[in-house]
C-alpha cells in the first residue's frame, strides 16, 4: 500500500523517537520517511513479512486478530505511545496480526532492515523498545482477562476510552460495524449496547461513522482495566515502581477514579 510523505512541525510527537539521543536518531534517520496514515489502512496483515515499522505521531491503529472462520477481534492498540511492527526485532516470522489505522493520522516509518540494524547496535534504541514491549503486554494480559471475565458493555465502554485516549478527541470515528469487529461480537449486540451507553449520558451521539462520548460517564461504564492499562503503561515509561493494581492515586486528574459499582 502506497503511504502519501508528508511533513511536520515541532519534531517528533512520537514517545518512543523522543526518548531516543540524536546519535540513535542518525541509525534510522537515513531511510526515516514521515507518512500520512488514512483510515483503514492496513499497515501489517497477518502472515505477511513485516515490510516497516511505524511510529505514529497522531491517529490510532488497532491490531487484530483474523480467525478461520472470518471473525475479528481487537487484541490492543497503538497511538503515539509506541510502535507498529516493531517485535520483527525478535525474529524474522509472519506477522501475527493485522494492523489497521482507526483514526487516520501521521507516522515517522523506516524499513524493518534498517531498524534491525539499529537495534542491535544502540542500547538506547533496545530500551526503548523493551518499554513498548512491556506496555503492549500489560495490553494483551489485562485484555485477555477482561475478555474472559468482564461484560461485552463495559469492555466497548473500555475499548471506546482507549481509543479516546489516542486520538484526544471525545469524536471517534467509528462505526457499529467496526466496533463488532474489535469485540468479537454481532452487530446487533452492538446495536443494543450502544442504546444502553446512550441511556447512561456515556454516548451523546452515533451517526455518519462517529461516536461523540461523554468521557466522564464511558468511565463509570467501563472496567478497572482502563485505568489500570494507562497507570501501567505510565509507570513503565516514567521507571516509577509499578504499584499494586488498583492502587491508583485517588487524587490523579488524569485517571479519575471509579466507583466500585461501576468497575463490572
Amino acid at each position: 500500500m502506497t503511504f502519501p510523505q508528508v511533513s511536520i512541525s515541532g519534531g517528533t510527537c512520537n514517545r518512543l523517537l523522543a526518548t531516543l539521543s540524536p546519535a540513535d536518531l542518525d541509525l534510522l534517520r537515513p531511510e526515516l520517511e514521515t507518512v500520512a496514515l488514512e483510515q483503514d489502512a492496513v499497515l501489517a496483515r497477518a502472515g505477511d513479512e513485516i515490510d516497516h515499522v511505524f511510529f505514529p505521531h497522531s491517529g490510532a491503529i488497532l491490531l487484530m486478530i483474523d480467525m478461520a472462520d472470518g471473525q475479528t477481534v481487537a487484541t490492543g492498540v497503538v497511538g503515539c505511545d509506541g510502535a507498529v511492527g516493531s517485535l520483527s526485532v525478535l525474529g524474522a516470522s509472519p506477522s501475527g496480526i493485522t494492523a489497521v489505522v482507526r483514526a487516520a493520522g501521521t507516522a515517522s516509518r523506516v524499513p524493518a532492515a534498517r531498524f534491525h540494524a539499529a537495534f542491535g547496535r544502540s542500547p538506547g534504541i533496545r530500551q526503548a523498545i523493551q518499554k513498548h514491549v512491556r506496555s503492549m503486554l500489560i495490553q494483551f494480559q489485562l485484555g485477555s482477562a477482561c475478555n474472559a471475565l468482564h461484560p461485552v458493555e463495559a469492555r466497548m465502554a473500555r475499548w471506546l476510552l482507549q481509543l479516546r485516549d489516542r486520538v484526544d478527541s471525545d469524536v471517534l470515528p467509528l462505526t457499529q460495524q467496526a466496533l463488532s469487529q474489535i469485540l468479537g461480537v454481532r452487530r446487533t449486540t452492538v446495536t443494543l449496547l450502544m442504546g444502553n451507553l446512550r441511556k447512561r449520558g456515556a454516548i451523546r451521539s452515533d451517526q455518519r461513522g462517529q461516536i461523540e462520548i461523554d468521557r466522564a460517564r464511558l468511565l463509570a461504564a467501563a472496567c478497572e482495566c482502563h485505568r489500570v492499562m494507562r497507570i501501567e503503561a505510565e509507570e513503565i515509561f516514567s521507571g516509577d515502581r509499578v504499584r499494586t493494581r488498583g492502587m491508583a492515586p485517588a487524587n490523579d486528574p488524569g485517571i479519575p477514579e471509579i466507583e466500585a459499582d461501576d468497575a463490572v
